[in-house]
Order: C-alpha cells, then sequence, then structure tokens
C-alpha cells in the first residue's frame, strides 16, 4: 500500500497548491490577511506530502516493488543500493517527482527567509510559486504518475540505464533541478513586483541571494553533467552542444545576466526593466529546457523518452506562463523608469554592456538549438546545426566580454576618471600579454592566433580579478558579496584557460591495440599488457591493462573496460584515466580484433581538469556572495519595500 500512500499524498500535494496560489493572491488583491496567511502552513504542508511521496517511491525501489511500472521500467533486482536512489530520478516520471520536492523546499525557504518582508509582497510571492507547482503537480497526476500499477506485476525489472549507473547521476540530476526551479523564486519576485507595481533596491537585495543561490547550484549541475559525459560516454568532449545540454545553459546565460542587472538595481535603481525581463526569461527558458527534455523531440543521451502528449501540456503550460508574464511586464515596466543616469565610463554601462554580449550568446545558441526542430516541424527536411555553428556564435560575444570584464570590475558607479583606470590596469594587461603569449609556445611549441587571444584573455580575467582585492584588503572595506564576485570572475579565467588549451591541443588516435607493442601519442607510450575478465553485481566485463610510459619511464597504469550489463545487454564502454593538472591520459577499448588484441581509442587532454576547476571557483564566489551577512541586516532594516512610498536607492559600495 506504500505506492497508494504516495499516490494519496500527491494529490494532497496538488489540493494544498491550489490552495496556495489561489488564496495569497487574492487576499493581497482584496486586502484580506487571512487569506494571506494562509500562504506559508500551505507550503509547509505541500512539503510534507511532496516529501511522503518521494518517499513512498523511493521505499519502492529500495524493496523491488516492481507492481509499480516506474520502478520495473528503471531498476532490477542485481541493481546495487547506491543505483536504486539514483534511479528514483533516472526517468521521466521520478525526476518530475524530484522537480516537485525541490520547489516545495525553495518557497519553503522563501516562506521562512521572508518573515521580515511586507506580508502582501510575500503572499504574491508564494502565491506564484504555487501557481508553478500547481501545473507540474497536474503534470505529474495526469499524464506522468509515478505510481502507477502493473497487473499482473513482473518478475524483475529492465534494469536503469547502464550508462545512469554511475556515482554522478547521483548528484547530476538534484543540482540542476535546484537550479532550473531556483529561478522560479526570481520569477515569482519578479511578477510580485510587478503586481505591484514598484521596484526599487530593496526589492533587488532580496532577489539577489535568491538568485545567486540558483545559479551556482545551475553551474554545479552542469559542470558536474560535462564531467560524467566526459568520462562516461568514451568520446572524451567536455561539451558537445547537445540540445539538451544548451536547454541548460540557456538559463544559465540568462542568469548570469540577471544576477549582475540586479546590482545595477539595487546599487543605483536603474535597469529595473531590464532585470525584470531576463527574471521573467530565465525560468521560462527552465521550462523550455524541460519541454525540450520531455517532448520526444529530441533524440538525444541526456533526453527522456517521452509521448507527445506529455510536450504538449509542458509547451501549453510554458506558453501560459510566459504569456501572462510577458502582459504583466508589457504593462508595467514603462512605468519604472529611473531618472538616474550614468556616464559611459562607469560601471553601469559596463554592466549594461555584460548584459547586451550574454543575451546575443543566448538568442545565438537559442537559434542553432531549435532551427532544426523547425525545419523539421515544417516538414522542410532535417539538417544539423553542429559544434562549428556554435563555437563560432558562442565566441563572437564571449571575446570582447572577456575583455569588458576585466575592465569593469575596476571602474565605479556614476562616473570613473579614465586616467586612475588606465594606470591600474596596465600592469595587469601588460601581465597578461606577458603570460598568455609564450605559454602555449613554452609549452606546446606552436599556436594560433585564437589560442594566443584565449590564453591572454584568460590571464586578463584572472589577473584583474586578484588585484581587484588586493587594494582594498580589509574587513571595513571588503565585503563578502565583493570577494565572491572576484571569486567567481576568477573562476571564469581559469574555466577559459582550460577551455582553449585541451581546444587547440587535445589529440587522438584510434589504434589496435597488439598485446606488447606500444602506441605513440603526445611523447607518450601506451602498452597493452593483457585483459582480464571482470565480475560486476549487475555487469560482465572484460578489463585491458595498459601501461603508460614516457621517454622509457613508467608513468601509470590503466585499466579500461568493456561492460555488459546481464538485463541490457548493449556494450558500454569504461574509460580509464589518469594524468594530473597538465594533462590527462585517455583509454577506451572498442572491440576484440583478435589474438589478445583489441581496438583502442587514445587520447590526450591537456589542462582539461582547469575546466571544472574554474566552475568549482565561480560556485565558490556565489556560496560567498549570498553569505554576505548585509542581505540579513537588509532584510531587517526594510520591511516596507514595494508597499508604500519609493525606498531610495542605495549608492556606492562594490557588491
Amino acid at each position: 500500500m506504500v505506492p497508494e500512500l504516495g499516490q494519496v499524498a500527491l494529490v494532497l500535494a496538488l489540493i494544498l497548491a491550489v490552495v496556495q496560489s489561489v488564496a495569497p493572491l487574492w487576499g493581497s488583491y482584496t486586502g484580506n490577511r487571512v487569506l494571506m496567511s494562509l500562504a506559508k502552513p500551505a507550503v509547509t504542508g505541500q512539503l510534507v506530502f511532496a516529501a511522503v511521496a518521494f518517499g513512498a517511491l523511493t521505499y519502492a525501489f529500495v524493496t523491488h516493488d516492481f507492481s509499480v511500472a516506474f520502478v520495473a521500467g528503471h531498476s532490477n533486482s542485481e541493481l546495487p543500493m547506491f543505483y536504486r536512489f539514483g534511479a528514483v530520478w533516472g526517468g521521466h516520471e521520478g525526476s518530475l517527482l524530484l522537480w516537485i520536492l525541490v520547489l516545495a523546499i525553495w518557497s519553503v525557504l522563501v516562506a521562512v527567509f521572508s518573515r521580515q518582508m511586507p506580508e502582501r509582497f510575500v503572499a504574491r510571492v508564494l502565491g506564484v510559486l504555487g501557481v508553478v507547482a500547481v501545473g507540474f503537480l497536474s503534470f505529474t497526476l495526469f499524464t506522468s504518475n509515478p505510481f502507477d500499477r502493473l497487473i499482473p506485476a513482473p518478475v524483475d525489472g529492465q534494469d536503469l540505464n547502464p550508462i545512469l549507473q554511475d556515482p554522478a547521476l547521483m548528484f547530476h540530476p538534484p543540482l540542476l533541478y535546484i537550479g532550473y526551479v531556483g529561478f522560479a523564486v526570481a520569477f515569482a519576485f519578479a511578477i510580485a513586483a510587478l503586481l505591484e507595481g514598484r521596484i526599487d533596491a530593496a526589492w533587488a537585495r532580496w532577489t539577489r541571494p535568491w538568485t545567486t543561490a540558483a545559479w551556482l547550484f545551475l553551474t554545479l549541475g552542469i559542470s558536474l553533467g560535462s564531467w560524467w559525459a566526459y568520462y562516461e560516454l568514451g568520446w572524451g568532449g567536455w561539451w558537445f552542444w547537445d540540445p539538451v545540454e544548451n536547454a541548460s545553459f540557456l538559463p544559465w546565460l540568462v542568469g548570469t545576466a540577471l544576477i549582475h542587472s540586479l546590482a545595477v538595481t539595487e546599487k543605483r535603481g536603474l535597469f529595473k526593466s531590464w532585470t525584470l525581463l531576463l527574471a521573467i526569461s530565465a525560468f521560462s527558458l527552465s521550462l523550455l529546457g524541460t519541454f525540450l527534455v520531455r517532448s520526444g523531440i529530441l533524440v538525444s543521451v541526456h533526453a527522456f523518452a517521452a509521448d507527445p502528449s506529455r510536450g504538449m501540456y509542458i509547451l501549453a503550460f510554458m506558453g501560459i506562463v510566459v504569456t501572462v508574464a510577458l502582459a504583466l511586464y508589457a504593462w508595467r515596466a514603462p512605468s519604472m523608469a529611473s531618472d538616474a543616469g550614468f556616464k559611459p565610463l562607469s560601471r553601469e554601462t559596463f554592466l549594461l554592456a555584460n548584459n547586451i554580449l550574454l543575451v546575443i550568446a543566448t538568442l545565438l545558441i537559442l537559434l542553432g538549438t531549435l532551427y532544426p526542430l523547425f525545419m523539421d516541424a515544417l516538414n522542410l527536411g532535417k539538417i544539423s546545426v553542429g559544434p562549428p555553428y556554435f563555437d563560432l556564435a558562442f565566441m563572437i560575444p564571449m571575446f570582447p566580454l572577456m575583455l569588458l570584464i576585466g575592465i569593469g570590475l575596476h571602474t565605479m558607479w556614476r562616473q570613473t576618471p579614465s586616467t586612475p583606470v588606465w594606470r591600474k590596469l596596465r600592469i595587469p594587461a601588460l601581465a597578461a600579454l606577458v603570460i598568455g603569449i609564450p605559454m602555449p609556445l613554452f609549452f606546446y611549441g606552436t599556436a594560433g592566433a585564437l589560442t594566443v587571444l584565449g590564453s591572454i584573455l584568460a590571464f586578463w580575467v584572472m589577473i584583474t580579478a586578484v588585484i581587484d582585492l588586493l587594494p582594498r584588503v580589509g574587513p571595513a572595506r571588503l565585503t563578502r558579496s565583493h570577494i565572491g564576485m572576484c571569486v567567481a570572475h576568477f573562476g571564469l579565467g581559469v574555466l577559459i584557460l582550460g577551455v582553449t588549451f585541451v581546444s587547440s591541443y587535445d589529440l587522438e588516435v584510434d589504434r589496435a591495440g597488439i598485446p606488447g607493442q606500444p602506441v605513440d601519442l603526445a611523447g607518450y607510450e601506451f602498452t597493452l599488457l593483457g585483459t582480464r575478465g571482470v565480475q560486476g553485481p549487475n555487469f560482465d566485463a572484460i578489463e585491458a591493462e595498459i601501461e603508460v610510459s614516457r621517454d622509457g619511464e613508467f608513468v601509470t597504469t590503466l585499466y579500461p573496460q568493456k561492460r555488459v550489463y546481464r538485463v541490457q545487454r548493449d556494450p558500454i564502454t569504461q574509460t580509464a584515466i589518469g594524468g594530473g593538472w597538465r594533462r590527462e591520459l585517455l583509454v577506451s577499448m572498442g572491440e576484440p580484433l583478435g589474438d589478445g588484441a583489441w581496438s583502442l581509442r587514445i587520447q590526450y587532454k591537456p589542462l582539461v581538469r582547469y575546466i571544472w576547476l574554474g566552475t568549482i571557483f565561480m560556485a565558490l564566489g556565489g556560496v560567498i556572495a549570498i553569505s554576505d551577512r548585509r542581505y540579513r541586516l537588509a532584510r531587517r532594516r526594510e520591511t516596507e519595500p514595494a508597499t508604500t512610498g519609493s525606498a531610495p536607492a542605495a549608492a556606492g559600495g562594490q557588491g
């Protein structure tokens, strides 16, 4: 009866979501405090029932309840316990339940940490989150019920997709969903502001940490997904511009622009329309990603197999949400203009340019992602837009953006004298040139123009981020928000360095691995010593032993595998990776060639780890920024931000 308990819990969660969406919004409109007070109990109850439903599904996986269709389709009696937990969100229905649980957690956090905000404003925020919850709970119950029964129950399940039987699966989807759903909070804050017809510095200060939190989780989720694809899929790539990868990257780009726009709105009361539109767009793109993954229109290793009716529901829901939000924006945004101004050489100018370039990058990637789908839908033929387009389209706005980041960090609000900026930045510029130009030549002997430019910009971003901290060391002048910003920008520079070098100097060969005969690549010798059979908990494998040496000296031993899972019989390649911070060496097994020989794919990836190191620094910067004590102090001081009068825009500061 546990699955039935989960089903009842989902129904009760939907009822409470309806209460959460209707009562506080109507109460805020009529001024009825009783109705507004229902929001927080409804949110809490919804979290309780969502957790019960999620726990019931988890219990069904742990106990091998194959009478539940979702469990039978994504588990097996031999599936290790560790992966049974990951299998809960390893398919469409379970991942939707995870989405609902994460949304409920976000909503409760908003309710808990908004005690000092105006009651009417909080009621509207929670009401909007309730509307989103109603949409996804209805979608789950009526089209994607994870508790549907199979009668009669099968003896065993079909097993979890073998490529998902990986430790990263335990963390990648939850992190990604926390980021996706987190932008619903920024969206709810934006809609609440539009309903009230006011947006000011206090609103931006409240919205900013929520947006940063969503952004840092999405950063970690995308990074972990990239790392998983790098080592699990066997092709050694860290980003393929897959449509589903793009679906998570698009809201990340807009979310990045939103964080910077919120900084201007908080400090100067400017960019209000920009900020609202970006908040709406970030969540809209999250919904678009959900549609692309679950509609069945994409063929991708990341996509869920789903029927078109599910896609139509998400498309309709997204259309309603976006249409209502944009209608509110068109109605209210013109009245939110600010009289404040700024000079061309100012922090506001550079942040505006930052937003424009990030939006251009978003639109170019969105075009490349959706264009083939539109062509196919209109029966105009099937086309493929691949990495060459995306690489070029993304580089065009990114190169000037990297240059502007280093300058913008050292400008002031309103107006900046040009001479001090030049004096401060000429040494970092010279250092970036002195380090960035010879580095690829020194280590690799050759370098193209784009490689040198990427190297220079990477060091430019890192150095300018570091020196921005040096003159203001001390608790009186250095806020955590500012430290977080510099750490995140430093991480961006580290990521650019890794991307530049691995894109320019990676090497790959496909060779016959004959026992005792070395294969040379990038100065390393890879020698197949032999193979042996390996038996896992639910798979059988052939494991190769490959010794790696350089100039006759031992470097490491790699153990790639060719696995066949006992239920789903498709062979799976398990790549072996060795190396360090200067380079990584990858070996994947292909097909047996006879007489103990195997086809091998051998790859050399310089500085590839810096890609993920950079994202860790970026997420760490987000953590530091949202821990800034001034956000908590501001909530205590400002209890009437958007309901009575106009709060003065905060001036000065670097946060």
